[in-house]
């Protein structure tokens, strides 16, 4: 008789609530399977179900109520093991490390909420790929364990398929690879496939796991599937073939204590495409992760000072929607196009819920700001329609700042000022500008650069017709011709191209690229499906935009715009590059209107270093990547740097992006994807005239471009990232009393390299949450003040750590630290 290691059957039903149909199919389809499951559970006694997703279960408890009761008796029984404590399987590359932290918040106080226990076993089994920092981000929600099936063996080779994972801070999970597939309903017969595994498990001496249930569009373990496992069972016998689940799998392993390999890799990468499809829903998924931190931010600051009720439920209904939305099938891009109209939906239902909360918080709060001048008796608008200033006496305008540092920013007014000044009355430097409306003669607007505490507030007072004594700025912003210039950088177009022709670096006197800069290269991808399967790079070039103007749009003291319009067949870009006098870095602001078929645009920079190295931002972390030209995820920055080659100093450029999550580096070129028009949910098949293309038509987004000598944490790179997607809030006010003073500081942080991402109340009402994590790779110790709560602490930060805080509400109990799921 064949001689087989042991396996551990797990009954399971992969199903994607969204992939080739609607949520709401999706919906109906999880009642139908999770009453198999428990029809399963009554007809085959020895039968155990493991299921994961804690959004699948609260439609049950919406919607089938007496089928939940029947769930949560099985759960205490032991024969439907939860497994996965996220609110879904999503993507695990693009979501930012945060919305990772709250899809184990969520669900897995859903699961002990409801059912009494959490999951031990992190479980992703069809997502596309798995980030780096993922190890700790499961430690620090519960879990110890982990299960995925992609990338597969001929995507990414392994000494074993079990094997501990390892994260940049240290964080272990004992993680297991499918030997295949997670359903019986494709692949070879179940039969075949366990015995398969057996002999693999005898090979590598310990057991295995062998999934079984028909999966995707539901279904789960069948009578069939059950009667096939009776037969192996009296073939092998029962010690052999063992009903089972994921956490009996791995107590068994542990309790064995085998010899196992160690990885410190990201699990990459089984459709290198995902990471550029369908550029809308991408970038809402970006605006909405920070718009509701914001939110949170002001939220709890509001309540603290001015006992504004914190809106919990809502802003819990809105990351709810986020990461529903991060599903591996819609944030990969890769599901029907009528699946993405109800991701527009739902984005816009969490946006505007964030956006309700954070104008609810920023307005009370500057309303409570004593704005008051002793000439004020009452307010009334005789000089303007549209401004409270009486007299010569200004408008107050608060400005927010939700980033954990003081930013020096360039703030956009909507109205047409004579002069700005700060709350004690120092002139600040300002500039016209235009304006988006064109209301007769009222077509322009006014920015100046703001100075603004870390999470706080400043109140800048504008003029509409006192002439302040003006505030000369040591290097006005040169924009002319082809050129843009200021104290840090010049920047020369080329006029014909549109490219970059040289961007010299004043500070060292070098130029930064080797070559045409912000050049759009078009590469054809008529041989890739929606997923990118079977590929690892795109890089079959067929043309460029070209026919470019360029022309100065604004001049200024602060800042100079050139904008360079370039077409390709019925396409055009347009790309507005902006220089601000106090900046180091050109941001670029991108219109594009897209027509084409079965290709990608790509941006390419070749960086004028030799021995070049690439890094990106991962979710809480970063990693280093080869220079091999593949196409990799990254979120809101990479780096390219190396030597270089006038000094042989070490030296690079990083490039920021506001929404777009796929890049590639061949040797020192840089190139960062924009936009890819494949059909919707196309895997190879039939391409008729009845297709419908990806990300046709306008799109916007922005980039930024920042050359650095030494290393990119020396260079403030990734505080440098957030501030391009992070923007200052602005609230006009009027003249009132109140309670706070026209400048405040939310937090202190002593150590540049720590980041406070997430303030917030925390879920048992009684205190509040600060999360941060360590940025650049380096352990360090820091103080850390939150004024508004009078409370300072010291915390030391490994290398990439994140670290979590409860600040209780009454002040004489100390500052704890908690894990991800706000447990001590």
């Amino acid at each position: 008789m064949t001689q087989l290691g042991k396996i551990h059957l797990i009954g399971n039903a992969h199903l994607d609530p969204v992939w080739l149909w609607q949520w709401q199919e999706g919906y109906g389809e999880i009642k139908a399977t999770f009453r198999s499951a428990l029809d399963r559970l009554k007809e085959y006694p020895e039968f155990v179900f493991t299921r994961s997703c804690a959004a699948y279960y609260a439609w049950i408890e919406e919607n089938a109520p007496d089928m939940f009761e029947e769930i949560k008796v099985r759960v205490a029984e032991g024969r439907w093991v939860i497994v996965g404590g996220w609110w879904i399987q999503p993507d695990c590359n693009l979501p930012s490390g945060e919305s990772f932290a709250r899809h184990g918040l969520y669900g897995q106080r859903y699961f002990q909420e409801k059912f009494g226990v959490m999951a031990k076993v992190g479980y992703n089994v069809d997502s596309f790929g798995h980030n780096g920092m993922l190890p700790q981000l499961l430690k620090k929600s519960g879990m110890d364990y982990y299960v995925f099936m992609r990338p597969e063996k001929h995507e990414k080779e392994l000494e074993q398929n079990l094997f501990w994972w390892e994260s940049e801070d240290g964080s272990r999970v004992l993680t297991f690879r499918l030997s295949d597939n997670y359903s019986t309903s494709w692949g070879a017969p179940f039969e075949d496939k366990v015995v398969s595994h057996g002999l693999m498990a005898d090979h590598d001496g310990h057991a295995h796991m062998t999934f079984y249930g028909v999966g995707n569009h539901g279904g789960g373990p069948t009578i069939g599937n059950l009667e096939v496992i009776q037969e192996l069972q009296e073939k092998f016998g029962k010690d052999r073939i063992v009903i089972s689940t994921p956490n009996q799998y791995f107590a068994e392993i542990e309790s064995t204590q085998p010899e196992l390999p160690v990885l410190k890799d990201e699990l990459q990468m089984h459709a290198v495409g995902c990471y550029s499809t369908h550029s809308e829903s991408k970038e809402n998924n970006r605006r909405a992760e920070h718009r509701l931190l914001n939110a949170e931010k002001f939220a709890s600051a509001a309540n603290v000072l001015l006992g504004l009720k914190y809106p919990n439920e809502q802003l819990k209904l809105a990351w709810e929607n986020v990461l529903f939305n991060q599903f591996h099938d819609i944030m990969g891009g890769c599901s029907i196009r009528e699946a993405f109209q109800d991701a527009r939906e739902s984005y816009g239902e969490a946006l505007h819920i964030a956006a309700k909360a954070l104008n609810a918080a920023t307005q009370r709060i500057s309303w409570s700001i004593n704005t008051m001048k002793p000439e004020v008796s009452a307010l009334s608008k005789d000089k303007n329609w549209m401004s409270w200033e009486q007299g010569d006496l200004g408008t107050p305008f608060v400005v927010f700042n939700p980033l954990s540092w003081e930013v020096e920013v360039p703030v956009h007014a909507n109205r047409r000022m004579t002069s700005v000044t700060d709350e004690s009355g120092n002139p600040v430097p300002m500039q016209t500008i235009r304006a988006s409306r064109t209301n007769g003669h009222d077509n322009w607007d006014t920015l100046f650069i703001a100075q603004v505490p870390a999470m706080g507030y400043r109140v800048y007072w504008c003029y509409l017709t006192k002439e302040n004594q003006s505030v000369p700025v040591d290097m006005p912003v040169i924009a002319e011709g082809n050129v843009l210039e200021n104290a840090f950088l010049r920047v020369e177009f080329n006029t014909n191209s549109g490219t970059i022709k040289r961007m010299i670096d004043k500070r060292t006197n070098t130029d930064v690229l080797d070559g045409p800069g912000a050049l759009p290269v078009i590469i054809d991808e008529h041989h890739s499906d929606t997923w990118g399967h079977g590929l690892h790079s795109y890089r079959d070039l067929i043309g460029y935009f070209a026919d470019a103007e360029v022309k100065v749009l604004e001049h200024g003291p602060l800042r100079g715009i050139l904008r360079v319009t370039s077409r390709y067949n019925g396409s055009t870009l347009r790309q507005d590059f902006t220089l601000h006098h106090h900046a180091s870095e050109l941001q670029v602001n991108v219109q594009l209107e897209w027509r084409e078929k079965h290709k990608m645009l790509k941006l390419s920079f070749p960086v004028a270093v030799e021995q070049a190295e690439s890094v990106s931002e991962i979710p809480y972390g970063y990693i280093q990547r080869e220079t091999n030209g593949r196409e990799v995820p990254g979120q809101q920055w990479f780096d390219v740097y190396g030597q270089s080659r006038e000094t042989g100093e070490l030296r690079g450029l990083a490039i920021l992006n506001t929404g777009k999550y796929a890049y590639d580096v061949m040797g020192s070129e840089a190139r960062l994807t924009v936009v890819r028009s494949p059909i919707f949910a196309d895997h190879y098949g039939v391409r008729d005239d009845q297709v419908e293309y990806m990300d046709q038509g306008l799109q916007e987004f922005s980039y930024a471009l920042v050359p650095h000598g030494g290393s990119w944490q020396e260079s403030g790179i990734v505080r440098k990232a957030y501030e391009l997607n992070v923007q200052p809030i602005g609230v006009w006010e009027t003249y009132h009393e109140g309670p706070l003073p026209q400048l405040m500081e939310g937090i202190q942080i002593g150590a540049d390299q720590v980041v406070a991402t997430a303030f917030k109340q925390a879920e048992d009402g009684d205190g509040w949450i600060v999360r941060c994590y360590e940025t650049s790779g380096a352990p360090v110790e820091t103080e850390i003040v939150v004024p508004l709560l009078g409370r300072t602490w010291r915390a030391s930060f490994g290398k990439c750590e994140i670290k979590t805080f409860f600040i209780p509400s009454h002040s004489s109990e100390p500052v704890q630290e908690v894990n991800l799921i706000e447990v001590h």
